[in-house]
C-alpha cells in the first residue's frame, strides 16, 4: 500500500511503517477497538486477530459486534476501519494492517440512537484490557453545529485517561471531521477539540489538503486518506469477506493513526496518554505537506491548522518511544480575564490581553511549559458564524480558534465553550496572552467571559521525555508598560480531583509590575 512505504513518490510521502516493522514492531500485545457501526469479526483478514474482550454490541446489548446487514451495506464503516489497523499479514487477501499482530475489537454503537449513555458505555468498555480506542465519527459536519460530549461521556473520557490501562491512560484517537467543503471548524466539535483525544486530519497521496478536511488549532497530526478524483484512496477490508480500495475521508485517517500508535505502544508499553501525544508532536513530519499556513512556533516546531504538526512517522515514533522517559504529571493553571461583558462592535474587533505567571504561587498547578491551551469563551452574537477568534501566545504563535462559518446562523453564541490549541506545545506559559475576536456581522456581539486554561509541566521536557537536566522554571516576564494590558485578577488553583477551588491574587506578580512601573517613570523623569 502506497501510504505504508512509498517507493514511487518523494521520500517522506508515506508513514514510514516499513522501518517500524524492520525494527520488529508489529503491534503484538496491543489491543485496539473500533467504536463504530459494528465489526465483521469473521472476515478472514480480521478473524485471526479478533479480540472478544475488546468487543461489545451497545446497540443490542450483547457480546457480538457483528454489523446489521441490509441491501445498502451502510454498516460497513467499522469493518473498513478495523482492517486498516490489524488485517493479518501475508494471507493474499485485502491488505496488511499497520499493526498486523495487534488484537482488534469492535464496539457496535452507531447503529441506533447515539445517546450520552451509549457513547459513555462505549468509551469505558474494558478499559484495562483495551489500549487504544479509534473513533471516526462526531457531530454533524454541516458548518453550523457546535456540539460535544455530554456529562456521562465527559466523565468517561476523564476516567479513561486517569484509570484506563491500569492508570497509564486510555488512548483515544479521533478523526477531525469532513466538513471542509462547507467551511466547518473541528474546534466546534467537542470530541476532536478535547485535550484527551489525539485528533487526526487527512492528507492526499501527493501531500495536499483534501477537499473535505477541516482546519482547526486542535488537530495534533495527520494521516493519509483520499483526495480529489483520480487520487488514490485507502485499501481495506469490507463486508461479506470482501475488500475495497475506496475507503475515504478522515474516517480512514484515524485508524491508520491508531495502528501507528499500536506499534509505538509495543515499543514501550509504559507510555502514558500524554507521553503518546508528546511523541506524536516530536516526530510528525511537516515535509511535503502543502499548506499555506505553516508557521514555526516559539520552540521551533512547524505547525499548521490543516495538518497539525505533520504526517505521523511510524519509524520515528517507535525509535523515540523505545528510549522515552515518562513525562511529569500534568499541571493545570486557570487564569480569569477580570472584566466581563465586553462589546465586540459589528464590522470591527475586540482585543484583550491577559498576563499570567503560570500560577507560579501554587506549586501543584504551576505551568512553566505548555502542552494544550484552552480559551473558554461565553459569547453572544446575532449570527454566530460571523465571529472569528484568535489566540496569540507570549512567544507570538497565533492560533485560529474559530474561523468564519457562513452557514452558522445560530443566535445562541457560545456558552463556556473550550476552544483548544496544540500550537503552543513546548512554549513557555509565562507572559502576555492576546485574545482577538472579529465580528463581521451586522450587529454587535458581546463577550461575557473569557478564561485562559494552560495545561503542561512545571519543568521543560527533554528530547526523550522526562525533564531536561539543564532546564529550570522560566523567569517571570514583566508586562510591557507601553501595551494595553489589563490587570490580571488572579490564578485559579484547580486540582482535577474533587479538591476545593481557591481564587487568590498573585501578590508577587503585582509587586513586580508596580516596581517596573516606578522604575520606568523615574527613568522618564531623568531624561526630560
Amino acid at each position: 500500500m502506497w501510504y505504508l512505504n512509498s517507493a514511487v513518490y518523494d521520500r517522506g510521502l508515506d508513514h514510514n511503517v516499513r522501518e517500524a516493522w524492520d525494527l520488529g514492531y508489529t503491534g503484538k500485545g496491543v489491543v485496539v477497538t473500533i467504536l463504530d457501526d459494528g465489526l465483521e469479526r469473521t472476515h478472514p483478514d480480521i478473524a485471526p486477530n479478533y479480540d472478544a474482550k475488546a468487543s461489545y454490541d451497545v446497540n443490542d446489548h450483547d457480546e457480538d459486534p457483528t454489523p446489521r446487514y441490509d441491501s445498502t451495506d451502510e454498516n460497513r464503516h467499522g469493518t473498513r476501519c478495523a482492517g486498516e489497523v490489524a488485517a493479518i499479514f501475508n494471507n493474499s487477501l485485502c491488505i496488511v494492517g499497520i499493526a498486523y499482530n495487534a488484537r482488534i475489537g469492535g464496539i457496535r454503537m452507531l447503529d441506533g440512537d447515539v445517546t450520552d449513555a451509549v457513547e459513555a458505555t462505549s468509551l469505558a468498555h474494558n478499559s484495562d484490557h483495551i489500549d487504544i480506542y479509534s473513533a471516526s465519527w462526531g457531530p454533524d459536519d454541516d458548518g453550523r453545529t457546535v456540539d460535544g460530549p455530554a456529562k456521562l461521556t465527559r466523565r468517561a473520557f476523564e476516567k479513561g485517561i486517569r484509570e484506563g490501562r491500569h492508570g497509564l491512560g486510555s488512548i483515544f484517537v479521533w478523526a477531525s471531521g469532513n466538513g471542509g467543503k462547507v467551511a466547518d471548524s473541528c474546534n466546534c466539535d467537542g470530541y476532536t477539540n478535547s485535550i484527551y483525544t489525539l485528533s487526526i486530519s487527512s492528507a492526499t497521496e501527493h501531500g495536499n489538503i483534501p477537499w473535505y478536511s477541516e482546519a482547526c488549532s486542535s488537530t495534533l497530526a495527520t494521516a493519509y486518506s483520499s483526495g480529489a478524483t483520480g487520487e488514490k484512496m485507502i485499501v481495506t477490508t469490507d463486508l461479506h469477506h470482501s475488500c475495497t480500495n475506496a475507503h475515504t475521508g478522515t474516517s480512514a485517517s484515524a485508524p491508520l493513526a491508531a495502528g501507528i500508535v499500536a506499534l509505538t505502544l509495543e515499543a514501550n508499553p509504559k507510555l502514558t496518554w500524554r507521553d503518546m501525544q508528546h511523541i506524536v508532536v516530536r516526530t510528525a513530519r511537516p515535509l511535503n505537506l502543502r499548506a499555506g499556513d505553516w508557521v514555526t512556533n516559539g520552540v521551533g516546531r512547524k505547525v499548521s491548522h490543516s495538518f497539525g504538526f505533520g504526517l505521523m512517522d511510524a519509524g520515528a515514533m517507535v525509535r523515540l518511544a523505545s528510549n522515552w522517559t515518562t513525562v511529569p504529571e500534568q499541571r493545570k493553571c486557570v487564569v480569569f480575564y477580570p472584566a466581563r461583558y465586553k462589546t465586540v462592535p459589528h464590522g470591527n474587533r475586540l482585543q484583550l490581553q491577559l498576563y499570567t505567571d503560570g500560577c507560579a504561587s501554587y506549586s501543584r498547578n504551576k505551568v512553566g511549559y505548555v502542552e494544550h491551551v484552552q480559551a473558554i469563551i461565553t459569547l453572544t452574537a446575532p449570527k454566530r458564524g460571523d465571529i472569528q477568534i484568535y489566540l496569540t501566545s507570549p512567544s507570538g504563535t497565533r492560533s485560529t480558534l474559530l474561523a468564519k462559518r457562513a452557514r452558522d446562523t445560530s443566535r445562541t453564541g457560545f456558552r463556556e465553550w473550550a476552544f483548544m490549541t496544540t500550537h503552543n506545545w513546548g512554549e513557555m506559559a509565562v507572559g502576555l496572552w492576546t485574545l482577538e475576536i472579529n465580528n463581521d456581522g451586522w450587529d454587535d456581539a458581546e463577550l461575557i467571559r473569557w478564561d485562559l486554561v494552560l495545561y503542561g509541566t512545571a519543568i521543560e521536557i527533554s528530547s526523550t521525555g522526562g525533564t531536561s537536566s539543564t532546564s529550570s522554571s522560566p523567569s517571570l516576564i514583566p508586562r510591557s508598560l507601553s501595551s494595553k494590558v489589563r490587570t490580571r485578577h488572579g490564578d485559579l488553583w484547580d486540582d482535577t480531583s474533587a479538591a476545593p477551588v481557591i481564587i487568590a491574587s498573585n501578590y508577587m506578580a503585582l509587586l513586580s509590575s508596580l516596581f517596573n512601573f516606578i522604575a520606568f517613570y523615574l527613568f522618564k523623569l531623568s531624561i526630560r
